[in-house]
């Protein structure tokens, strides 16, 4: 009897691994075939039988693509405007958090709900108005349109709130009778406690910004100032004359810095959560 609800059991668990690779596998496709594609002639991207494996490779668009030199330009406007929007909100929405936290003020309650308020708008509802400041402000075809309007997110906000509520208030009255100011209680102890919680939120509000289409879109006009998803835009044409070769190859570009940075922080995105949900 044991032995059959061994056997069982075995066969049960062999089954759901069986369906969750056949599930991985399935999402992974359009990742295989635009690698596969980066590396097909145009000749070859729709051809019959499909190749997943490219049946003669070629690096010609990965040396088309640097062969223009405003590739660079693109590269770094796309970390400039990520980088700056990335540490511009860590800083106000872990400041901004910290007050929340830690603070008692009137209308707190109040205005922390109205915070959270804003997050059911539509981004879109939002635009005209955003357009219209960024205009009077001379900021239009400028990296800086895209990295101030961000600034500051609620969810970011209620994160670090979440996260820095459970530090203990005993290290901050310990502060304060050794002198620190308030903001160098902010950045000499509380950023170090929230680390781990900063770092999984950085992730998430640099790869926001590394893969913004709408707001390049909408702010950039110069082909020098243009961000990767403007750039990978830039290869559309009428049907049949899309280089889709060239196209996910710069697609490839663009996700190479993400999975770089996500295999580099992934344990400390994981601590990250996962703290973040026990202290909140």
């Amino acid at each position: 009897m044991n032995v059959s609800r061994k056997l069982s059991d075995h066969i049960v668990t062999l089954g759901m691994y069986l369906f969750l690779i056949a599930i991985c596998i399935f999402m992974l496709l359009p990742f295989i075939w635009m690698l596969s594609t980066s590396f097909k002639m145009p000749q070859d991207v729709f051809g019959l039988p499909p190749q997943i494996i490219p049946a003669n490779p070629t690096l010609i668009n990965y040396q088309y693509l640097f062969q223009d030199k405003n590739i660079i330009r693109i590269i770094g406007n796309t970390f400039a405007v990520a980088g700056g929007a990335t540490v511009l909100r860590l800083f106000f929405c872990s400041l901004t958090g910290y007050a929340f936290a830690k603070y008692q003020f009137p209308g707190r309650g109040t205005l922390f709900a109205f915070l959270l308020g804003t997050m059911v708008i539509p981004g879109a509802v939002t635009l005209i108005p955003v357009y219209i400041i960024i205009r009077d402000i001379k900021l239009m075809d400028t990296l800086w349109a895209l990295i101030i309007p961000g600034a500051a997110s609620a969810f970011g906000i209620f994160f670090m709130r979440q996260y820095i509520a459970s530090v203990s208030d005993e290290l901050l009255d310990a502060a304060r009778i050794d002198g620190a100011s308030e903001f160098g209680i902010y950045w000499r102890v509380i950023v170090p406690i929230i680390a781990p919680g900063l770092v999984s939120l950085g992730l998430i509000f640099f790869m926001g910004s590394w893969n913004d289409y709408f707001g390049p879109l909408i702010f950039l006009k110069s082909p020098e100032n243009f961000t990767l998803p403007l750039a990978i835009r830039s290869f559309e044409g009428a049907v049949g004359l899309t280089a889709y070769n060239t196209q996910m190859a710069m697609s490839i570009l663009s996700l190479l810095p993400l999975l770089v940075l996500f295999i580099i922080f992934q344990r400390r995105i994981v601590d990250g959560i996962t703290a973040g949900a026990v202290k909140g």
